[in-house]
């Protein structure tokens, strides 16, 4: 049977996912990333989560086509309710906007587990979701981006602590992204910096901030 690629994206996610991990993917819609990683040989098992039937019905007919119903358990879960802590390791929540995202790790607070690995792919409002870590006491251990289409979005990989604080809001948006050796990381940064102008139009807070990002930018 042909093995299918990931794109950018989840191929990014799967990169940060670590080996022999059990992974929740929630929002699996099509279950591609466990489907891949299970079959590539990283992980032994996982779980395809998503809230919504039809999505977890395209799931269930991949997982069928490949024969992976003995690794891959498929949930209807709403975020991360369905899902038990003791059953992962590296927990996977891609292709939601930023709000989102938070929501459903602030209705999981046992997500404050030092041995859990969070992997989150914010569509929108990343810096928010670094926000959020950060003040929930976790660190970005890891940060990329990536060009899909003409789109440019980051994934984040978060670690427990127990220390939180509050960041300083530039390394929301620049996060621990390494614009000097990346080009996908400074296109993302660029994008960053022109959004944050355009919010500057009807509040200059933005217009500084995106300067400051400039400013970084060129001193690297």
């Amino acid at each position: 049977m042909r093995f299918f690629s990931l794109d950018a994206r989840l191929s990014l996610c799967a990169e940060f996912v670590r080996s022999g991990s059990r992974i929740a993917d929630i929002g699996t819609d099509h279950a591609y990333l466990p489907v891949h990683l299970i079959l590539s040989g990283k992980i032994p098992s996982a779980i395809a989560a998503d809230i919504g039937a039809e999505p977890l019905k395209s799931g269930t007919e991949t997982v069928v086509r490949y024969e992976l119903q003995d690794k891959i358990s498929l949930r209807l879960s709403d975020g991360l309710q369905g899902i038990f802590p003791e059953e992962v390791d590296d927990i996977v929540i891609a292709g939601m906007g930023g709000e989102t995202i938070i929501g459903i790790l602030e209705r999981a607070p046992w997500i404050h587990d030092r041995r859990l690995r969070l992997i989150l792919q914010p569509m929108t409002k990343a810096h928010l979701v670094v926000e959020f870590l950060c003040k929930e006491g976790f660190e970005i251990t890891m940060q990329k981006a990536c060009e899909t289409g003409d789109k440019v979005y980051t994934v984040i990989a978060a670690s427990y602590t127990e220390t939180a604080h509050t960041p300083q809001e530039i390394f929301t948006y620049m996060g621990r992204l390494n614009p000097t050796s990346e080009p996908a990381d400074r296109k993302y940064l660029e994008g960053q910096i022109r959004m944050l102008k355009k919010q500057g139009m009807g509040d200059s807070r933005y217009t500084l901030l995106a300067d400051q990002i400039t400013e970084r930018l060129e001193n690297l």
